[in-house]
């Protein structure tokens, strides 16, 4: 049985006999009907030109459980119809009648007082044939404003209209409040060469809660389903969809969007500061209660403004079901989360980000989705979005399914996904998580578990064309936002131009230099000299891409402890290799980023149910670290030398990183001009170094612009007392040298003034 009590058989009624002999309908369709079973039902229900008794008119049709009586309203003249099933099935016959035309219904139910309502059945097709065509085709790239719900004015009356893709499903009807959760009630069209269902129904409007729900291709009931293309969702553990008109915000950033978009160079300073909204800051009176929108606008921006971010990255803040995935489980593509507020709430969020100067970059998430029955996951009863074989469809280590980036209609959900967050919420950027398991068919899995492609390899070809399309689909639209590769191999061109055979990407996540560094520093610096490698072989591949450098929320999670807490050493020398962590960070060749907390050295890894320890800077070692994050941010901005040829060869040079034995490397970073150097010099031992010399290409004096071990940083304050003059005598094969003081577990940062 189904959720109506009725027999789970299916009706093979069509058009042709639903629209029978002189336009008159039989028991078998209106009892298949009333079952729930019915393929068709703008075929049976509404109006249809008929002949009764040699006269043509037009006989009109409605379903409404529970219904005493009803008629037609023409005008203010109510016609009766006739109950032609008890359950509450009606007709009518008005002789000399034509289509079309317009009616009401009034209806008197069995229980409470008469009403009148629109008939949604006697409404056209919202969608057309050209929008069938380039959903089918899969270039329909605004298909959010096609699919899914929308309010509006549809052939005089206003409305919402409805439209999902479930090409393989029986029947599927939109539920609700509306009509008491009755798939009977209102069931959609069928456009059979896309494989969409819509329908318009009247009198709904913006708030509307619904669901779909579908029939399988062999008649089972399927659980109710969200709507993938909805753009507002009630807030979880609920799982509905709700109508929202999200254009009436009213914008106020059109200078720095045309601003953004007219600088297509990556020579600007980038500086991260990744976010996860739940957890970032909580209201110390309800730590268990969730800051909204703008509750954390109204703390973050200025913060991170202070301290000389120039962008925010967030953490999935699509609607995700499930608190612990962190967002990474994403159901809700083209919806940003309520656990927050509204998607009005999160545009003003944007709009103020950009009012001061800070770009918002999201993360977004192409290669999987969750196995939630309201989801995606056979949707309409068949292997739609993912594929049917789990070599393909599954990820065996996150429990999660893959998108069959193959099909046109599944490329074009995720194509118009992540095109609608830069057209509806003036987005500067998208991260795109886990490119590496998107590219690999055996990712993840052993031998005899996967398929090859179909020239035998492991590369999945589909996922590759999808990157390619997306990256050349965004660039085009919005030519100033950044696309950002999260890919842990070394698949080569990932931001490399398409027309080069790359993937399209403006920047790629340096996972690599992460992992060397972070091993390099939980060494004790003792054995530190057995492992400059670890430092020194990243500027091997430094610049076959374009990098960012991350120390990401993935380090500070599952067991891995925090930044600080991975340092070596007792608690003064933890500060500051944290401290020389970052320093090295800001002066090797690349775009940075660091996950909240990083900033002010936070003891304990990340908790996504709690709040930062925010009470660690009442100590002077904390606010000493968010102090240095500071000035290293001012500092990248100022200096041209430390942002503007981050990709090249050309923007880096090793002075020295022979001196294993010490610890100690030497390089200088480089701007477009030829004066535009500063150099860095660090020692990764706990040994001050008196007199050491650094050769240098200019003479005159440098000025110490940084120095890690400043006491104002929690430092010993070993220095060279505002810097030093060079000399002019040799040294690492430069003209000049300098001979410095180089601190403890320090970094000094030299800027060269009146250079000779």
């Amino acid at each position: 049985m189904n959720a109506n009590g009725s027999p789970d058989t299916l009706s093979q009624a069509s058009t042709s006999s639903a629209s029978s002999v002189n336009g008159l309908v039989s028991s078998q369709d209106v009892d298949q009907f009333i079952a729930g079973r019915h393929r068709d039902p703008f075929g049976i229900l509404g109006p249809h030109q008929a002949t009764k008794d040699g006269l043509s008119g037009v006989v009109i049709r409605c379903y409404v459980p529970g219904t005493e009586s009803a008629n037609v309203l023409l005008g203010d003249q109510p016609v009766p119809m006739t109950r032609i099933h008890e359950d509450g099935f009606f007709e009518v016959f008005l002789p000399g009648k034509s289509l079309p035309m317009t009616y009401r219904f009034q209806l008197q139910p069995r229980v409470g007082v008469s009403y009148e309502m629109e008939d949604a059945y006697r409404f056209s097709a919202v969608l057309g044939d050209v929008d069938l065509h380039l959903i089918g085709e899969g270039t329909h790239y605004k298909n959010y404003e096609r699919l899914g719900s929308h309010a509006c004015e549809w052939e005089g009356v206003r409305g919402v209209s409805f439209a999902v893709w479930a090409p393989n499903a029986s029947r599927v009807s939109v539920v609700g409040d509306f009509n008491h959760w009755d798939g009977r009630r209102n069931p959609m069209r069928f456009h059979p060469g896309a494989g969409v269902w819509d329908i318009f129904i009247p009198e709904l409007d913006n708030g509307t809660v619904y669901k779909f729900e579908l029939l399988g291709p062999n008649g089972e009931v399927l659980p109710l389903r969200s709507d993938p293309y909805g753009f507002h969702y009630e807030l979880r553990p609920k799982t509905a969809t709700i109508v929202h008109d999200i254009n009436q915000y009213q914008w106020n950033d059109q200078d720095w969007i045309a601003e953004r978009d007219a600088d297509t160079s990556l020579d600007q300073p980038i500086a991260v500061y990744e976010v996860h909204f739940g957890s970032w800051m909580r209201d110390p009176g309800e730590p268990e209660r969730l800051l909204s929108y703008g509750e954390v606008a109204d703390r973050l921006i200025p913060y991170v403004k202070d301290l000389g971010y120039t962008h925010i990255q967030l953490l999935p803040i699509t609607e995700h079901p499930f608190d612990g995935s962190w967002g990474y489980q994403t159901l809700g593509y083209f919806a940003p989360t309520s656990r927050y507020g509204t998607p009005e709430d999160f545009m003003s969020f944007v709009d103020r980000c950009h009012q001061n100067d800070i770009a918002i970059l999201i993360d977004w998430v192409p290669a999987h989705f969750p196995k939630d029955d309201f989801g995606l996951r056979h949707f309409d009863g068949t292997a739609l979005y993912e594929h049917q074989d789990p070599r393909q469809g599954e990820h065996p280590d996150w429990g999660t399914l893959i998108f069959n980036y193959g099909r046109n209609e599944v490329s074009n959900f995720l194509l118009g996904s992540a095109l609608f967050w830069f057209e509806k919420y003036h987005i500067d950027g998208i991260r795109v998580d886990a490119v590496a398991s998107m590219l690999y068919l055996d990712y993840g899995r052993n031998d005899g578990e996967w398929i090859p492609n179909q020239f035998g390899g492991n590369e999945n070809l589909e996922a590759v064309d999808f990157l390619k399309r997306l990256n050349e689909l965004i660039h085009a639209d919005y030519p100033g936002v950044l696309t950002i590769a999260e890919e842990s191999t070394a698949w080569a061109g990932v931001s490399r131009p398409t027309y080069l055979g790359g993937l399209g990407f403006s920047i790629k996540w340096n996972m690599g230099w992460m992992n060397d560094t972070l091993r390099y520093m939980h060494r004790e610096p003792i054995y530190r000299k057995y492992h400059q490698n670890d430092l020194t072989f990243s500027l091997i591949y430094a610049f076959t891409e374009n990098f960012m450098l991350p120390l990401s929320h993935d380090e500070v999670v599952h067991g891995k402890g925090a930044l600080l807490d991975k340092m070596p050493g007792d608690f003064w020398q933890r500060f500051a290799n944290l401290r020389l962590l970052y320093c090295y960070m800001y002066g090797h060749p690349g775009k940075k980023l660091l996950f909240m907390g990083g900033e002010f050295g936070q003891w304990c890894e990340w908790r996504y149910e709690h709040s930062l320890d925010w009470h660690l800077l009442d100590y002077g070692p904390h606010q000493g670290v968010q102090r240095l994050i500071r000035d290293l941010n001012h500092l990248m901005i100022a200096e041209k030398s430390l942002h503007e040829v981050d990709f090249e060869w050309t923007g880096f040079a090793w002075v020295d990183f022979h001196d294993w034995e010490s610890s100690i490397v030497a390089f200088l970073r480089k701007g477009k001009e030829e004066s535009d150097q500063i150099l860095f010099v660090i020692n990764f031992t706990p040994v001050p170094r008196d007199n050491y010399c650094v050769g240098v290409p200019f003479g005159g004096f440098w000025k110490e612009a940084l120095n890690s071990d400043s006491e104002i940083y929690g430092g010993s304050n070993v220095g060279n007392d505002g810097g030093v003059m060079a000399l002019e005598q040799p040294c690492h094969e430069l003209p000049f040298q300098l001979n410095i003081k180089l601190p403890p577990l320090g970094c000094v940062v030299f800027k060269p003034s009146d250079a000779e």
